[in-house]
């Protein structure tokens, strides 16, 4: 069937009306090239691989402790306060993942437990104490009680089966200590984990003088 002529002009005028309307939309947020919903999800403008990235879970970055970051602390849950000395963390900070070597005591290359420890306090507090673990409890300490533990205090352990104290970590917070592990080198562990609990042997002050 023929349209009439009219039909045909009203049918051309409804299209070029029609026009406007689509060019509005496109352009009512200066977006120059379509792209589907998902991908414009987010209205501040990010695309899809931004989005990923702020959306991902991870681990909060700690802030500055007054000079000392300590990120590497707050990454095994130690939280630095105002108190706490931050020359002892910093020096910590050197020997952790330092590969255990028995009779060495070298930063980043190999050390035992007396042998990190006796270099930190040396380093930190200026004080000379004995390489053996068990001449440190003997000579250098006084035992103290568990709950009077602060940042700094030692810990000592038994690991062989003579009985006698053979092992020796640095105290830090929150039951938390810094040792060199046989297996693992220098790195942080809980007072409250089953073999060091089951192993323990006394917390002590040192109370030999500075040099």
């Amino acid at each position: 069937m023929a349209v009439k002529g009219k039909s045909v002009l009203y049918l051309a005028a409804a299209i070029f009306l029609s026009l406007p309307v689509v060019s509005c939309r496109t352009t009512d947020h200066n977006t120059h090239t379509y792209r589907p919903y998902h991908e414009r999800r987010n209205r501040g403008g990010n695309d899809d691989n931004t989005t990923t990235v702020t959306t991902e879970k991870k681990k909060p970055i700690a802030q500055e402790a007054h000079g000392l970051v300590s990120d590497e602390w707050a990454r095994l849950d130690i939280k630095l306060g105002r108190k706490d000395n931050k020359k002892l963390y910093k020096e910590l900070k050197r020997w952790l993942g330092t590969p255990y070597a028995y009779a060495e005591h070298t930063c980043g290359e190999g050390t035992d437990c007396s042998g990190m420890v006796m270099e930190v306090y040396q380093e930190v507090y200026g004080i000379k104490l004995h390489r053996n673990s068990a001449k440190m409890l003997e000579v250098n300490c006084s035992i103290i009680d568990l709950d009077d533990l602060r940042e700094g205090d030692l810990v000592f352990f038994v690991t062989s089966s003579d009985g006698h104290v053979s092992h020796v970590g640095i105290y830090l917070k929150d039951n938390k200590f810094v040792h060199a592990s046989s297996s693992r080198g220098v790195t942080v562990d809980d007072l409250r984990q089953n073999y060091y609990a089951t192993h323990f042997h006394s917390a002590a002050r040192v109370t030999t003088r500075p040099n």
